[in-house]
């Protein structure tokens, strides 16, 4: 009797062995354009954000994969992964890529980077380098290619709604309110100022209807003393 082999299961490693970051410069980066991106996509359940996930683009081939320091999927739904197998994901690649570049990148490992996004389908593409405070970006044309944006020093992002600001040696993004990305310690410190203003608050509420009550009782007594 033959027996039919049976096909070789493949694995997609959550992990490639590199490390998330070189630096603390470049670890902070990461971690205010992924957390403020959270917190701006908060209430659509279809915007997915990460940071250091690996994304497979096609199915039976876990050599092709990239890690994107931060990326944004649109349309798909929230929740955790090991890695970003497209095919699981309505085949939708992650449109907005970030790279925040250390030391230690190499222009060809950038170069393969860049390839790899052109070909496989995101939108939007922004590096920047914290230690020479230098920004680009690169836009999908309307011949399907990313094509560099000449002016990306003051450039809105089409699908993200966030605003780059690059001067005097200071790179600052602003949410579509206006109010700019905070770090984790600024947000902490952010949130702790509402929470006393919100107290403050709730504490002269309680004594303006305190005295109201005074002088409703003191005006109740100026009746009764009117009227024996």
């Amino acid at each position: 009797m033959v027996t039919t082999p049976q096909p070789t299961k493949i694995i997609y490693p959550d992990c490639d062995g590199n490390p998330m970051s070189d630096n603390t410069r470049q670890f902070r980066w990461i971690v205010v354009i992924k957390e403020n991106l959270e917190i701006l996509f908060d209430d659509d359940p279809n915007v997915f954000v990460a940071g250091d996930l690996l994304w497979y683009p096609q199915e039976g081939n876990n050599k092709l994969r990239q890690a994107p320091d931060v990326m944004v999927a649109i349309g798909r739904p929230k929740g955790d992964r090991g890695s970003y197998k497209q095919w699981e994901e309505g085949n939708i690649p992650p449109q907005v890529v970030f790279e925040i570049l250390s030391p230690g990148n190499r222009l060809n490992e950038m170069a393969k980077k860049q390839q790899f996004y052109d070909r496989y389908g995101v939108e939007e593409y922004y590096i920047f380098d914290p230690d020479r405070f230098d920004f680009n970006g690169w836009l999908r044309n309307q011949a399907g290619s990313l094509e560099l944006i000449e002016q990306p020093e003051n450039w809105t992002s089409p699908r993200l709604g966030i605003r780059f600001e690059l001067q005097d040696e200071q790179f600052t993004i602003y949410r579509p309110d206006g109010e700019r990305f905070l770090t984790p310690t600024e947000l902490a410190k952010q949130a702790e100022q509402q929470r006393q203003e919100a107290e403050q608050q709730r504490l002269r509420a309680e004594s303006a209807e305190a005295r109201l009550r005074e002088l409703e009782a003191r005006l109740r007594e100026l009746e009764g003393d009117r009227h024996p």
